[in-house]
C-alpha cells in the first residue's frame, strides 16, 4: 500500500477499535483472513512448522506468531511487542446519578489523559458486558455506541476568567460525570444504564451482570496539513503501532521468514501493566514457553531459545512542537516525518541499550530508512513503555522504539503520514532478515 493508504488504513481500524477489546476483535479478523488459527490457552496445543496462530487473554489481549522452518534454539524469537489500551475515562459500577433534571454518568480516570481534551466532544460509551445466559453461565459480549451519546459541556469563560492564564484544570471527583439525557423524575434507577446497554447488545436486561465500559469520542480520524501530511485520531498511543506491527506479520516478506515471529499487544500498559494480561503479566512468558514445549524442546532449550532472541517495544515518540520549546530537551528533538524514533533513557525507562540500538540503526540503514533519538529532559519525569519490563522478565535483548507524535495523552493526537510506512518497513526487514 501507499503512505497515504497505510494510514487511511491505519485510521480505520481506529474509529473500529472504540476500545481495547474492539481492538482485540478487529486484529482478529484482519487475521482470520490470512488463516490464523485460534489457540485456546486450556487446551493442549500441537504446532506446525511455518503454522499461523493467535492467542487472546481475556478479551483485550492478543499474541499473533508464525513458526518458522528454523531452529528455535539457533533463530530465537523475534518479537514485537505494543499495547492496545489508551489513557481516558471509564464508566463507575453504580455512574447514574440526577441533578436538577440532568442525567450524568459518574467517571473514574483511566491512566494519564489530558482531561481537558475530553471537554465539548461528542462522546460515547464502548466496551464489553458480562451476562448471565439461559443455561446459567457465564459468557461476555462486546457493545458500541455509535451515536454521540455523552457530553462534558465547559465552563463559560464568563465564569472562568482565568482559564487563559492558569489553564482548564478538572476536579476528577467533581466534575467530570458526563451529562446524556434530561430528566423528569425525582429519583431515577442505576437500571438506566443497563437498559441503554440491553438496546446496544440485544442481551435482556436481567440477564446483564456488569460491564466495562470506555469513553470515546466519535470523530472519525482525518488527515491535515495544506498537504495532508499529517494525521488526526484518538489512541494513537498505542494503536498505531499495533497495526504497524500487523501490517508488518501479514507481509508476504514476513509470512515466508524461516524464523518464529510474534506480535504482543496488551492492555493495561497505561495503568502499570501488572495484571494477568498485562506486560508484567505471565501472559508472554507463559506464551513463548508453551511453543517450546509445543514443539518439544525441554527447559534449558527454552532458555537458549529466549538467550538468541530479540524483542522491539514500539510505543508512540515526542514530536517536537515549536510552541513550547522550553519542554523538550534541546539537543534531542524529534521531528513528525523525519522517521522512526529510538528511545533512551539512562535510567531504563526504555529497555534500550547500547548494543539493541546499533541493532535497530542497522535495519534502518540497510532499508534507507531515516531515524531519530529520543532522550527527555533531565528535570522532568519520564514516561516508561513495556519494554523494561518485559526484558527484566524474559531476559530477552530490547529496543524501544515510536514514531513521533503530538499531544499525546490527549482525546486528538496528530502524527506524520510519512512515518508509519517508515516503520512498518524497518518491523518488516526485522521479520524477514537472518
Amino acid at each position: 500500500m501507499k503512505e497515504k493508504q497505510l494510514v487511511q488504513d491505519l485510521l480505520d481500524f481506529i474509529d473500529n477499535s472504540p476500545s481495547p477489546y474492539h481492538a482485540v476483535k478487529s486484529l482478529e479478523n484482519q487475521l482470520a483472513s490470512y488463516d490464523f488459527e485460534q489457540l485456546n490457552e486450556k487446551h493442549k496445543w500441537e504446532l506446525k512448522p511455518e503454522g499461523r496462530y493467535y492467542v487472546i487473554r481475556d478479551d483485550s489481549s492478543i499474541i499473533f506468531f508464525t513458526t518458522g522452518k528454523k531452529s528455535l534454539t539457533d533463530s530465537g524469537y523475534k518479537i514485537f511487542g505494543a499495547h492496545t489500551d489508551s489513557p481516558g475515562l471509564k464508566i463507575k459500577p453504580n455512574p447514574v446519578n440526577n441533578v436538577e433534571g440532568l442525567i450524568r454518568l459518574g467517571v473514574e480516570v483511566y491512566g494519564g489523559p489530558i482531561l481537558a481534551t475530553f471537554t465539548d466532544r461528542d462522546l460515547s460509551l464502548a466496551g464489553r458486558i458480562s451476562y448471565k445466559t439461559p443455561s446459567g453461565k457465564i459468557a461476555s459480549k462486546l457493545v458500541h455506541f455509535d451515536q454521540p451519546l455523552l457530553r462534558l459541556p465547559n465552563l463559560a469563560i464568563h465564569m472562568n476568567r482565568t482559564v487563559n492564564e492558569e489553564g482548564l484544570k478538572l476536579h476528577k471527583q467533581n466534575e467530570l460525570a458526563l451529562i446524556i439525557s434530561t430528566s423528569f423524575e425525582t429519583l431515577l434507577s442505576q437500571q438506566y444504564l443497563i437498559q441503554l446497554l440491553e438496546k446496544a447488545s440485544g442481551i435482556k436486561e436481567d440477564q446483564i451482570l456488569s460491564w466495562e465500559l470506555n469513553v470515546y469520542d466519535t470523530q472519525k480520524g482525518s488527515f491535515w496539513g495544506d498537504k495532508q501530511q499529517f494525521y488526526a485520531n484518538s489512541q494513537l498511543d498505542n494503536l498505531a503501532s499495533c497495526h504497524i506491527g500487523l501490517q508488518a506479520i501479514l507481509d508476504e516478506s514476513a509470512l515466508k521468514s524461516e524464523n518464529t515471529l510474534l506480535c504482543a499487544f496488551f492492555d493495561h500498559e497505561e495503568i502499570g501493566s501488572e495484571s494477568t494480561k498485562g506486560a508484567d503479566g505471565s501472559f508472554l512468558p507463559d506464551i513463548l514457553e508453551r511453543i517450546a514445549l509445543a514443539m518439544d524442546l525441554n527447559k534449558e532449550d527454552y532458555q537458549r531459545i529466549l538467550a538468541n532472541s530479540f524483542m522491539i517495544s514500539a510505543d508512540m515518540a515526542h514530536a517536537y512542537q515549536p510552541n513550547f520549546p522550553a519542554a523538550y530537551e534541546p539537543d534531542h528533538k524529534v521531528t513528525v516525518n523525519k522517521g522512526p524514533v529510538i528511545k533512551v533513557n539512562a535510567n531504563h525507562r526504555y529497555s534500550s541499550e547500547c548494543i539493541s540500538e546499533a541493532m535497530f540503526i542497522l535495519w534502518c540503514e540497510q532499508t534507507n530508512t531515516p531515524y531519530q533519538k529520543y532522550s527527555h529532559r533531565t528535570d522532568i519525569p519520564c514516561g516508561s513503555t513495556i519494554g523494561p519490563m518485559t526484558s527484566a522478565k524474559l531476559g530477552i535483548r530490547t529496543v524501544d522504539v515510536g514514531n513521533p507524535m503530538w499531544a499525546m495523552h490527549s482525546i486528538r493526537e496528530s502524527a506524520g503520514v510519512k512515518d508509519h510506512t517508515y516503520m512498518i518497513n524497518v518491523i518488516k526487514y526485522f521479520f524477514s532478515t537472518e
